[in-house]
């Protein structure tokens, strides 16, 4: 079984996205098949055709030579043609029986358009709607012109596939009422390779002084800074976990659009030394600031994307026997048991917010009961050997033959 994979984007870019796609590619190769993998322009900086990165080999798409800025579509057009020539280029070399496309849909309708010529099958996966990103990036607005016309290229996209995945029960109940059959519709749920993760270590001294959090209870985030994450909801939150909290410190740790605004946001509000901003850091080093948290905060806006969609971040939080509190969004109630494998709170309410991380701090000795059952959710029911293994019988039957496994 010869599978080409169209990306957005892959490593060594870090994404959720990318580390997704990293994990299903090495999965699918232990199961025995070839796999193929090319990314959009959207890759950027590519100075070669052909790049390989830990082990895995990306074909790259180079960028369009027109620039069509301020003029909407006509740039996505122009990127759908350049991944499209690609696409055929690819098809001719390498001979796929099977097209995968990975969200957005700007992947899948090349894709679709150079499989018909072939006489290719395409399974479109759906990792999160294009409408729904852009509205959260300020792009575009819910009921707009725009909104609405993307959402329709979605859903005629949806339709043409052979066969779609997403990556929960939110996205398959929003595709199945556009009037995809169920049937054609699987979700290949978010996972974690389990045995790459060990409980937590010994906080690093030397780093815990160097970023003042000596004798601190540290609530932390380690990721993007996105608007939707909800990290300035945390910031409104932290004048009444002090209240009842006073050592409690909030550690940031990553950047991204909202860094700047989440920076003046603490200043406005008098709390420059109770929040840390530490900053990119090196993946190798991740780990060590990972281990200076007390309890993980994950507190999402309640918004389509939110609802629909859900995170790694709690999974690997899981893995690691690390405790948490995350906002009720639909994305997070799929994956969390809430007073089992984590703390939910009401999302979009800071009073919440605040009750849930400051009770949490002030019961350490629950901390060891949530460790427990999250590692143990993890490992029966969230592996990568467990969630890529649903791709086989929906190649079997796109290709009619047996894949091995």
């Amino acid at each position: 079984m010869r599978i080409l994979h169209i990306l957005d984007h892959s490593i060594p870019l870090h994404s959720g996205y990318t580390f997704r796609t990293a994990a299903i590619l090495r999965e699918q190769r232990r199961l025995g098949w070839e796999t193929h993998h090319l990314t959009s322009p959207k890759q950027g900086g590519c100075r070669e055709m052909v790049e390989e990165v830990d082990g895995l080999t990306f074909h790259r798409t180079l960028p369009p030579k027109a620039v069509w800025s301020g003029k909407p579509l006509l740039g996505e057009l122009e990127l759908m043609r350049q991944l499209e020539r690609r696409i055929e280029e690819l098809i001719v070399r390498l001979k796929p029986d099977v097209l995968h496309a990975h969200s957005p849909v700007l992947n899948a309708i090349p894709s679709i358009r150079a499989a018909r010529r072939h006489g290719l099958p395409v399974v479109y996966e759906v990792r999160a709607f294009w409408e729904d990103a852009a509205v959260d990036h300020g792009t575009t607005h819910e009921g707009s012109l725009r909104y609405r016309a993307t959402r329709a290229l979605e859903t005629w996209a949806l339709r043409r596939v052979d066969h779609v995945t997403c990556i929960c029960e939110g996205l398959r109940s929003d595709i199945v009422a556009r009037g995809i059959p169920s049937e054609r519709v699987t979700v290949i749920p978010n996972a974690v390779d389990a045995e790459a993760f060990t409980a937590g270590g010994a906080a690093d001294f030397e780093l815990k002084r160097k970023l003042g959090l000596e004798g601190a209870e540290v609530l932390g985030f380690i990721g993007s800074f996105y608007a939707y994450e909800g990290l300035d909801l945390l910031l409104d939150a932290m004048p009444d976990i002090l209240k009842q909290r006073p050592a409690a410190r909030v550690l940031l740790v990553g950047g991204g659009p909202q860094e700047s605004q989440l920076k003046v946001q603490a200043s406005r509000m008098g709390l420059a030394d109770k929040v840390i901003f530490t900053g990119r850091v090196p993946h190798a080093e991740v780990g060590r600031y990972y281990d200076l948290i007390d309890v993980l905060v994950y507190p999402r806006h309640p918004m389509r994307l939110t609802e629909l969609v859900t995170p790694l971040k709690p999974l690997e939080a899981m893995a690691q026997q690390r405790v948490f509190v995350a906002s009720d969004v639909g994305g997070h109630r799929e994956l969390v048991r809430d007073g089992e494998t984590g703390i939910l709170f009401r999302a979009g309410n800071a009073f919440a917010l605040a009750d849930a991380a400051a009770r949490l701090l002030g019961s350490p000795d629950s901390w060891g009961r949530l460790k427990a059952a999250g590692r143990q959710f993890v490992e029966r029911e969230r592996t990568w050997r467990n969630s890529v293994g649903r791709y086989q019988s929906i190649y079997s039957r796109l290709t009619a033959r047996p894949v091995s496994a």
